[in-house]
């Protein structure tokens, strides 16, 4: 099985604790798994020839969490191309906002332009339909396990 890296962007805590579910329901299909809630650039260099799943919530504006803008910033600026990158993105946002999961989506745009090889489809969650996301996110994961191997 492989080893999972979940790389959490959140403002409130609702991404962590999307995070927090997934974890032991990618342990229990058999892959090792480490989270990352301050998320740094050493941290996502070790899942290089891995897998990474981000779980990142978008602010008001559309813009990443400040825990996670660091780690952004390093992978568009220091490492450009990661092919041999397996990745998956939930994505938690409110649709009543113009920018609706807009950090999910810069962050799956700036993996594919890496050549990340994305695993599915990005998960995106509306807050207004779903307020406890883990309803939607827990099922996702326990299919996304599968795509892993």
């Amino acid at each position: 099985m492989a080893e999972v890296g979940i790389f959490v962007g959140t403002v409130y805590g609702n991404a962590l604790l999307v995070a927090e579910e997934a974890e032991p329901l990618l342990a229990a299909a058999g892959h090792q798994v480490k989270l990352f809630a301050d998320p740094t650039l050493e941290d996502w260099q070790q899942y290089a020839e891995g897998v990474v799943l981000v779980i990142t919530s978008t602010t008001g504006r559309g813009d990443l969490p400040d825990c996670i803008v660091p780690l952004y910033q390093g992978i568009k600026d220091k490492l450009g191309y990661q092919p041999t990158l397996r990745y998956g993105m939930i994505a938690l946002g409110d649709s009543s906002y113009e920018e609706f999961c807009g950090a999910g989506k810069k962050f799956d745009q700036l993996l594919q332009a890496q050549s990340a090889q994305r695993l599915g489809e990005v998960l995106r969650v509306d807050a207004t339909e779903n307020p406890e996301p883990e309803e939607v996110t827990s099922p996702w994961v326990a299919r996304w396990a599968k795509l892993i191997g």
